[in-house]
Parts: C-alpha cells; structure tokens; sequence
C-alpha cells in the first residue's frame, strides 16, 4: 500500500454492503434510505476522486466478524446479534465495500471488530507512519463509527474534519445531532468546501 507525502489522509468507515447496500441485511435500519434520500454515497465516490487527485492518503476501515464470530462482543447491544442474525462475516459481499466506496489496491483496507476504526486496528500506525496531520473523515453512521473516530482521533492529537454531506445515519435528526456535537472537536464540512480549499 502506497502513502502519499502529504499531512493529509482521508478516513472512510463503514461503507460496507451490510450497512449501505440496498440488499445488506443491516441497511433497512434507515441507512439505504439516507443513502437514497441524501445522495451521500454519490459524494463519497467524488471525494475519493478528489482525494486521490490531491494525492491524500486513503484509509479504509469496514467492520467484520470471522465465519465462527469469534471477535464478536456478545454482550454489546450493537454486535451482540450478529451471529444470530449472520450478520457482517468477513470475507462475503456483505463486508465487502460498496463499489462507490471501493479501495484502489494501493490503499489501506483495515477490519475492526469494534465500533471505533482504532480500537484494535493499526490505524493509529499508519496515520503517524504516513506524517498524517490532518484527518477528513466520512463514514456510517454518522452517529457511531464516525463520531467515535473522531473522538479518538481528536484525542490523538489529528486535526478532524467531518465531511458532514458525505456521512450517512439511520435518520437525518441522528446525523444532524451528532454533526453538532462534533463542531466541538472537529471541522464539519461539505465535500465542496474541501474541494474549494
């Protein structure tokens, strides 16, 4: 996997089929409907376009489980079903990343098996290992996996940006509730004003 010498990295979670697919078992939760409703998933494929334009360095995380779950935090009211239900096994189409939101083979691809992108992962590495400085991230659902990262990532001492129109939630008072309790550790931004800077 490739880096780019910039201090820049674009950090994209979850946009996995389970989640934002019309078919994936987990996205009739609401997130297919953002999707549909918000076009976030279109934006998400122009900011990747953008990214790898401005040579930024792109990280993708996807949250998965073993075929026998073994990672699986049972007791956790957002996992503990899925190996009931046969939700998000790794290596299926359903953790498999939306083709909007598809790596290039030259950037990182990581499993977390947890709701942040650095618990468990080497995520944390690779941004210090690539000179990262400033973090973009977008992700599903806003409310979870993004504001998680986004809080530990501010607490890792990264500049955050949130691109507010790229992320995607179960419902819009999700979302926009969580955008503004971001503003108090991050950036919230639209994909244009990034492209504009």
């Amino acid at each position: 996997m490739a880096a780019s010498s910039s201090e820049n990295a674009l950090l994209l979670i979850d946009f996995i089929n389970e989640i934002v697919h019309p078919d994936g078992k987990i996205a009739g939760k609401g997130y297919a409907d953002f999707d549909a409703r918000h076009g976030s998933l279109d934006r998400v494929g122009a900011l990747l376009r953008h990214a790898r334009r401005a040579e930024m360095a792109v990280i993708h995380v996807g949250v998965a489980f073993s075929a026998d779950y073994r990672e699986q935090p049972e007791a956790s009211p957002v996992f503990g079903g899925a190996k009931r239900f046969g939700v998000l096994q790794r290596d299926t189409w359903a953790t498999d990343f939306h083709v909007k939101a598809a790596p290039l083979a030259s950037e990182a691809a990581l499993v977390k098996h947890r709701v942040s992108a650095f618990f468990g992962t080497p995520l944390e590495l690779l941004l210090r290992t690539y000179g990262v400085r400033n973090l973009f991230i977008a992700g599903c659902a806003t409310d979870m996996a993004v504001q998680t990262a986004t809080r530990d990532a501010h607490d890792r001492d990264f500049a955050c940006h949130v691109l507010g129109d790229c992320c995607i939630a179960a419902n819009d008072d999700d979302h926009e509730q969580t955008l503004r309790m971001l503003v108090k550790v991050a950036r919230i931004m639209t994909l244009d004003e990034l492209v504009a800077s």
